[in-house]
């Protein structure tokens, strides 16, 4: 299940629950040109193009750009979330003892960089948006959050508290160690000189960060 929902974040080609096939081809058009182009060079036109529709298509489905836009991305960012959670379970939800955590915490680290390919659609809307920031509406950038990031920190969240309980790990706040799991990984891998480092670089770094991280959540310390 999860390599069909990869498939399909890398080649635009999810089916959407509940959503006609045209919808779908129109968001999945959208996304592409959105990730090429930005926002604002984006017009109505040139994705119904890529969708195969008509604009009046396009207008029978969303108000306007800006409404396709916002679907967009939280489509794309719930995708993605999706993806990522399925690794935080798998990897997360497979420890099954204090030798397990260290070694799961560094996979889980590297799968939330690399289980979506950098070239995929989404980085590149993520990377429009954050450019544009100060251009699109509060409320995108908010759903954007919420379907994507947030997302997966709770249930990071959900697993460290469990993991906590188990004693394995040591903390009041399952979010904030969620938190800074993320920040740490995060950086970790911004850190990097080579945007896609080597297999070994990865882990190199990725290892890093889950030390400073069990350096102030580790039961054992």
């Amino acid at each position: 299940m999860l390599c069909i929902m990869i498939n399909e974040v890398v080649t635009g080609r999810a089916v959407g629950g509940g959503t006609t096939t045209k919808r779908r081809a129109i968001l999945d058009a959208a996304l592409a040109v959105f990730a090429r182009d930005g926002y604002a060079r984006t017009s109505i036109e040139s994705i119904a193009e890529t969708a195969g529709v008509s604009t009046r298509t396009i207008y029978n489905h969303f108000t306007d750009k800006a409404g396709v836009f916002a679907a967009v991305v939280e489509d794309s960012a719930t995708t993605v979330s999706t993806a990522h959670i399925g690794q935080v379970d798998d990897i997360l939800g497979g420890i099954t003892s204090a030798e397990d955590l260290e070694p799961s915490l560094i996979s889980c680290g590297l799968a939330l960089h690399t289980v979506v390919p950098p070239d995929a659609p989404h980085w590149g809307l993520l990377r429009h948006v954050q450019a544009d920031a100060g251009h699109i509406p509060a409320h995108v950038i908010n759903t954007w959050r919420q379907a994507g990031p947030s997302r997966v920190k709770r249930q990071l969240a959900l697993h460290l508290a469990d993991l906590a309980r188990r004693g394995l790990l040591r903390l009041d706040d399952p979010t904030t160690a969620a938190e800074h799991y993320a920040a740490l990984t995060n950086s970790a891998w911004d850190s990097a000189l080579d945007p896609h480092p080597s297999d070994e670089r990865a882990a190199e770094l990725m290892k890093s960060a889950v030390a400073a991280f069990l350096h102030g959540y580790s039961a054992t310390k």
